[in-house]
C-alpha cells in the first residue's frame, strides 16, 4: 500500500535566490501602479528618495527593483541568509480535511506561521531593514493592524541594531496583548493609535476619545511621528510594490512544491488585507499561467467588514487617514473608512495594493468577502481537521478553500486547491474563546457608510492629479 504523503519539503538551500517582478508580466500604464504625485521631505536624507505611495524616503536600491521590469529581482546574500533560518515553509496536504468534507478535491495549504514571528510578515522586514539599514536609517516607525507587521518589523530592527517605533490600532491593542509584548521584549515602543503622541492623533481622540483606529490611522501617525526622527524612515508593511515583492518567496517555494506533488492548482486562494499575503502566493501563479495557459483561478479573500475591492470603488486615493501621502490608483472605500472592529485586524485597511487592484480591474483574478462568525467556524474547523489554528486573517482563505472544495463534491468534480495559511492563531485565542462561547458578533458596513468615506475623496483629473 503506497504511503500517504502529508508534507512536501524542500531542503534549506531550495530558498529562492530571487523574487518575482510580476510588472514584467503585467500590461498596465506605469501610473496605474505608482504614486500619482509626490510628498518630498526636505530633510531627506542623501542616499534615499521619496518614492513609493506612503510618501517615505524608501532607499533607492528597495525602489529600483520594486518599479522596474526585470522579471526576477536577485534576493540580497544576508536577507536570503535570514530566510534560511526558518525558510523553505512546509506545503502541506490537508487529507483530514479533505475526509471530513467528503470531497474529491485535492487540498493544500503552504503554511507561513512557524518562524518566530508567527507570520508571512518577516519576509518583508528583514528586508525592508536590511536596505534602510544600507541607506543610513537608524529608527524604523510603522503602523500596524494586528500587530503581525509590528511583531516582524520589531524583530527585523533587532536583528540589525535599529530602533523601532510601532503605531498599532486601537482595537488590536486591546484584543491582542501579548503581540505588543512580543514587540516589546524586540525592543520596540509600541503606541496605541490613535494616540496623544502627534497632530493627528490627538485630533482623531479630541473628536472619537474610543475610537477603534484603523490602519491608515496608525500610518498617519507613524508618517508624522517618522518626520521629527533625525534618521528615521517610515516602513509599511503591504500594499507597496516592495512588499508584495519581498513576498513571492512564498509562491516560488510553493511551484517547487506542488511540482513535488505532480499537481498544479485550479484554485490559488490568499486572505486580503492590503495585499501582501494574497500576492505573495499568488504572483508567481499568475506568471505560470500566462507561461503555460494554465486555467488557474486567483482568487482574494476579503472580510465583509472592509469589502474594498467587493463593494469599493477603483480610484485614486490616499494610503493614510490624513491625506499626506501621494495617491496611488486602488479598489478603495476611501482613507478615511474605519472599518469595524473584527478581530482580523490584518485585513481592516481601507484599500487594495495598486498591483492587485489592476490584477481585478482586468479580469485577472477574483475577490469574495465573507462575515466573521462564518470565517471563525471555518477555522476552529479547520483546527479540529489538522491540528493548526489559523490566525483569524488567515481563516478567510480557510473558508474560501472549504467553499471551493464543497463545491468540488456537489459537481463531484476533482479540483486542486492551495491557500495560505500565512499565521497561526495561537495569539487569537481570546477571539476563539468568543467564538466558542457564542458571543462574536457579524459587522455589516451599511452602502451609506461606505458612500461617505467615497465621497470624501478629491476630484481628480484623468491622470490622478487634484482637479
Amino acid at each position: 500500500m503506497k504511503a500517504v504523503r502529508n508534507q512536501y519539503l524542500l531542503d534549506e538551500d531550495d530558498v529562492p535566490t530571487h523574487w518575482y517582478n510580476i510588472l514584467a508580466d503585467l500590461d498596465v500604464p506605469a501610473s496605474d501602479v505608482r504614486r500619482a504625485r509626490p510628498a518630498a521631505r526636505p530633510d531627506a536624507d542623501a542616499r534615499t528618495a521619496d518614492r513609493g505611495s506612503t510618501g517615505a524616503n524608501i532607499p533607492l536600491s528597495m525602489y529600483r527593483g520594486s518599479v522596474g521590469t526585470e522579471r526576477h529581482v536577485k534576493i540580497p546574500d544576508p536577507v536570503r541568509a535570514q530566510y534560511q533560518r526558518w525558510r523553505p515553509t512546509p506545503l502541506i496536504r490537508a487529507h483530514r480535511l479533505e475526509q471530513a468534507l467528503g470531497t474529491p478535491a485535492h487540498i493544500y495549504y503552504k503554511y507561513e506561521g512557524a518562524n518566530a514571528s508567527g507570520s508571512h510578515k518577516l519576509n518583508s522586514a528583514l528586508a525592508q531593514a536590511y536596505y534602510y539599514k544600507k541607506a543610513g536609517v537608524q529608527e524604523i516607525t510603522t503602523g500596524t493592524g494586528a500587530g503581525q507587521w509590528g511583531t516582524a518589523l520589531s524583530m527585523a530592527c533587532h536583528a540589525l541594531d535599529l530602533a523601532c517605533t510601532v503605531f498599532m490600532v486601537n482595537c488590536s491593542y486591546r484584543q491582542k496583548p501579548y503581540r505588543r509584548v512580543l514587540m516589546e521584549l524586540n525592543g520596540a515602543r509600541v503606541i496605541p493609535s490613535p494616540s496623544g503622541t502627534t497632530e493627528a492623533g490627538r485630533a482623531l481622540l479630541a473628536a472619537s476619545p474610543d475610537g477603534d483606529g484603523s490602519v491608515a490611522i496608525a500610518n498617519a501617525e507613524a508618517l508624522e511621528h517618522a518626520r521629527t526622527v533625525t534618521r528615521g524612515a517610515f516602513s509599511v508593511g503591504s500594499g507597496e510594490n516592495h512588499v508584495l515583492l519581498h513576498q513571492t518567496v512564498i509562491g516560488e517555494e510553493a511551484l517547487l512544491q506542488m511540482e513535488l506533488a505532480g499537481e498544479f492548482p485550479d484554485v490559488v486562494i490568499g486572505a486580503m488585507g492590503a495585499g501582501s499575503n494574497f500576492a505573495g502566493l499568488a504572483f508567481p501563479f499568475h506568471r505560470e499561467k500566462l507561461r503555460t495557459g494554465a486555467a488557474t483561478r486567483l482568487v482574494a479573500v476579503e472580510p465583509e467588514a472592509c469589502p474594498k475591492m467587493t463593494r469599493g470603488r477603483y480610484a485614486w486615493d490616499y494610503n493614510d487617514f490624513s491625506g499626506t501621502t501621494p495617491m496611488t490608483k486602488m479598489y478603495t472605500l476611501g482613507h478615511t473608512f474605519v472599518a469595524p472592529g473584527v478581530h482580523a485586524g490584518g485585513l481592516r485597511y481601507h484599500g487594495a495594493a495598486p498591483l492587485v487592484s489592476a490584477l481585478y480591474d482586468r479580469g485577472l483574478m477574483e475577490a469574495v468577502a465573507y462575515g466573521q462568525k462564518e470565517v471563525f467556524e471555518a477555522g476552529a474547523f479547520f483546527a479540529r481537521t489538522e491540528n493548526l489554528i489559523p490566525a483569524p486573517e488567515s481563516a478567510h482563505a480557510v473558508k474560501c478553500a472549504i467553499d471551493e472544495a464543497v463545491r468540488a463534491r456537489e459537481e463531484n468534480q476533482p479540483r486542486v486547491i492551495l491557500f495560505n495559511v500565512s499565521g497561526h492563531g495561537l495569539l487569537d485565542l481570546s477571539a476563539y474563546d468568543q467564538y466558542l462561547a457564542g458571543t462574536l458578533e457579524d459587522h455589516v458596513v451599511s452602502d451609506s457608510h461606505i458612500a461617505a468615506s467615497l465621497a470624501g475623496l478629491p476630484a481628480l483629473d484623468p491622470v490622478g492629479g487634484r482637479a
